[in-house]
């Protein structure tokens, strides 16, 4: 790819895991020389970050939701479009997908990851009309970059006909690595990381405070844990548009930290970390947690599969919305400390092995070398019918 190729980010989360994975491609392709702008909204940190790693930044307001502003949005993308003229567009989530895909409609190479399809997170008409616009929008996708063959998976079984890539997502193993190797970020745990609930076990979920994350469910199953573990504390890092509800929710053991700008040292404080999405694609919390070799129990959605070791226990894995199994994981972890630092251990290592960060960058990065004219390897399109290897 020649070093002049210039790639054009779009995202609305500017905040959680979406930003995250944003700010992780656009350092690693900096690096590599390629030109990158990113077209996002100014709130959240993002922008802030961004623009320390001197990535050029460009304000798209733009809600979370499509409704009466998305012409709006749409128009504003496309001048963006105009003006810029990127070789690449990168569409992250959702409504950055729909926005880009109507603003570019196949006039260049679109690479759209749904990061969790929208279908899933809506009911009734809504989700239906969300699956049309997929089905239908994918024409405008010259990849649809997936984090989990099950979230492919879940695509093709939909209906959705595309051109498809599997890149699962990966995390810095030097910034999320286990205590006492020298990769603190802060010097130590957090302001709050010793709530004021006692000095009992830890259970920790990091997540942004909203109904795809299921903190909800966990605050259901805590009683349980609480009743079976003696001191056992429960720590919700993050905020959202649950928070107050959750608070309402919460029993004296459940601490409320809010966002933490480094979540590694909370994932080292914590016995057992734990995330009850009700979907995903595949959620970076476990793999962050796993990295600091710690024990994870998660939800078997899209990608949870796929995120844990080969052959890890099946109660690290529990059904979504089914508070019973979540307490019965979390209080068996919780009183086996030699499970736990065994669990641990094998974690970090298949972290390391499968999902470092580099490999996927420069995965990514295969993606656009095909798309802009240097194919590297086969690309499997799948149908609802068929599969073929096109180069």
């Amino acid at each position: 790819m020649a070093r002049a190729a210039h790639i054009l980010h779009v995202t609305q989360p500017v905040e959680g895991g979406v930003a995250r994975v944003v700010t992780d491609l656009v350092a690693a392709q900096l690096a590599r020389g390629l030109r990158v702008t990113v077209a996002c909204p100014e709130s959240g940190a993002l922008t802030d970050t961004l623009s320390a790693l001197d990535c050029t930044v460009l304000r798209w307001d733009a809600t979370r939701s499509p409704g009466g502003r998305l012409p709006g949005e749409v128009r504003r993308l496309a001048r963006i479009l105009r003006d810029l003229r990127p070789d690449l567009v990168h569409a992250h989530s959702a409504k950055a997908g729909l926005a880009a895909r109507l603003a570019v409609r196949g006039r260049v190479p679109t690479v759209f990851q749904p990061h969790a399809w929208s279908f899933d997170a809506a009911d009734g008409v809504v989700a239906r009309l969300a699956l049309g616009w997929e089905r239908f929008g994918a024409r405008w996708a010259a990849r649809v970059l997936c984090v989990s063959e099950a979230e492919r998976r879940t695509g093709v079984r939909c209906g959705i006909t595309a051109l498809w890539r599997v890149v699962p997502n990966g995390v810095d193993t030097h910034r999320f690595r286990p205590e006492g190797t020298g990769a603190r970020s802060d010097g130590g745990p957090p302001a709050r990381a010793k709530p004021r609930v006692g000095e009992g076990p830890l259970v920790v979920c990091v997540g942004r405070l909203c109904r795809q994350k299921g903190q909800d469910v966990l605050l259901q199953a805590w009683p349980e844990v609480a009743r079976r573990v003696a001191g056992a504390r429960l720590v919700l890092v993050g905020d959202g548009p649950d928070a107050d509800r959750l608070r309402s929710a919460a029993p004296d053991s459940v601490e409320f930290a809010g966002v933490a700008p480094d979540a590694a040292p909370w994932y080292r404080a914590a016995d057992v970390v734990v995330l009850p999405s009700r979907w995903e694609g595949m959620a970076l919390a476990p793999l962050e947690a796993m990295a600091c070799a710690r024990p994870v129990v998660v939800t078997d959605v899209d990608g949870a599969r796929e995120s844990l070791p080969p052959g890890h226990p099946s109660y690290c894995l529990v059904p979504p919305e089914d508070p019973g199994a979540l307490a019965r994981a979390l209080t068996a972890l919780l009183r086996d400390e030699r499970l736990r630092a065994a669990l641990g251990a094998e974690g970090r290592r298949h972290v390391l092995a499968a999902h470092g960060l580099r490999h996927a960058t420069d995965a990514v990065t295969d993606v656009y070398r095909e798309l802009l004219g240097v194919v590297t390897t086969p690309v499997v399109v799948t149908t609802e019918s068929r599969k073929y290897i096109t180069t």
